[in-house]
């Protein structure tokens, strides 16, 4: 029996459709929105929050709602229940329109315009920024271009998971050579962009008995009833990549690893440096992640000049992050400076803690979020509220 790439996905789909009835559930309100994101604004729930607003950059391979899967799991009710005014990027899921979209674009249309949307919604310009995954590759873009034009908005800054330096990237790095990168790239120039299915199959090869077997075998084969999984929905739910960001990405990170070298990117003709980034940092990477190895992330976190905290945690890329206080929680380790030391010697000083890593990265951002302040409400002061979250551009399907 074969099964193609296109019947495997809509087996996919066929098996999670029923957890879109409970997924990205927290009550908030688009805010804003340029062509390439929306900006949601959640809803509060506590009466005071700190000061400065919580920004969340995740990555635009995926839909942001992997931070909001259901109520016991969401970081983003958490992060509101921690007392925080939580923004997050939505990313459109682009089509042939937005295939001059570069790099710097997500930059400026992202994280950027987001600072200055937040600042009109809150009226507060000082934010703590988190980036998961590629959103973490995007934060370390945007502090650096930030450092470059002696712009300090941002307070504190959190990777969840992510490269600044590609020199070892794992097992993606399999998929990446100069033929397969040439041949994405006359694919995406004929229709611009880069169809998410391909991307998706992709990562799931990489895990193939976990994200395709298993399902394979338990359903398909032996006919037993689908089960409603909110993070294989999410897993299936692919987007697409414009055709000219997503050459730049796998040319300037992943085959040239120019991205963590002073002026190897420019961003609105400012060459940046990420050896010049003074924000303070928190790294938190996950022992078994096959997409961001920790030992890469590590040496990621030793690039910055200011004063960096580096957790590991146990599981995944998905799970390590996703790990909510409570029953059946993963544990983490903790250690000495990242300076001066390799992984293993990092890891050799490290303290094991059983329990989840949110509440210790929630005391570490807490000093950087000011005062506490009456709870602010989505569409109170200059930015109105456009549409209920999660939004439209995460409804858009790429297939």
């Amino acid at each position: 029996m074969k099964l193609s790439i296109r019947s495997i996905f809509f087996l996919f789909w066929l098996l999670a459709i029923s957890a879109t009835q409970s997924i990205a559930v927290t009550p908030g309100k688009v805010v804003f929105q340029t062509d390439l994101m929306q900006l949601i604004q959640y809803e509060p729930m506590t009466a005071e929050v700190y000061r400065r607003p919580l920004l969340i950059v995740p990555p635009w391979i995926n839909k942001y709602y992997v931070l909001d899967l259901q109520e016991r799991n969401s970081f983003i009710k958490w992060a509101l229940g921690e007392g925080h005014t939580v923004f997050v990027i939505s990313w459109v899921n682009p089509d042939e329109r937005l295939a001059h979209k570069d790099f710097e674009d997500y930059v400026f249309e992202g994280p950027l315009a987001a600072l200055d949307a937040i600042d009109k919604a809150t009226g507060e310009s000082e934010v703590n920024m988190i980036g998961y995954c590629l959103g973490g590759t995007l934060l370390g873009a945007v502090l650096a271009y930030l450092r470059a034009r002696g712009d300090e908005r941002v307070k504190s800054a959190t990777f969840f998971g992510s490269l600044l330096d590609f020199s070892e990237p794992g097992d993606l790095g399999v998929f990446i050579d100069e033929a397969q990168v040439q041949s994405l790239e006359q694919t995406m120039n004929k229709c611009g962009y880069l169809d998410g299915a391909e991307m998706a199959m992709t990562f799931n090869m990489l895990r193939a008995n976990d994200l395709i077997w298993s399902f394979v075998v338990h359903n398909y084969l032996l006919g037993k009833e689908p089960v409603p999984f909110d993070l294989l929905y999410w897993n299936s739910d692919s987007t697409r990549m414009p055709a000219a960001m997503h050459s730049t990405y796998l040319r300037k990170m992943y085959m040239e690893n120019v991205f963590c070298e002073p002026g190897g990117v420019i961003v609105g003709e400012v060459p940046i440096d990420l050896h010049k980034v003074e924000t303070p940092a928190y790294f938190v990477s996950a022992a078994e992640d096959h997409i961001a190895p920790w030992k890469t992330t590590y040496l990621g976190a030793q690039i910055f000049s200011g004063p960096v905290t580096f957790v590991l945690a146990k599981s995944g890329h998905i799970a390590g992050i996703i790990n909510p206080p409570g029953p059946r929680q993963y544990g983490h380790f903790t250690g000495p400076s990242v300076d001066g030391l390799t992984p293993e010697e990092w890891f050799a000083e490290s303290e094991p803690h059983d329990e989840s890593w949110w509440p210790r990265w929630a005391e570490w951002v807490s000093g950087y979020g000011g005062e506490k302040v009456t709870a602010r409400i989505p569409g109170a002061r200059e930015l109105e509220v456009m549409e209920d979250a999660p939004g439209s551009f995460v409804k858009s399907r790429a297939a």
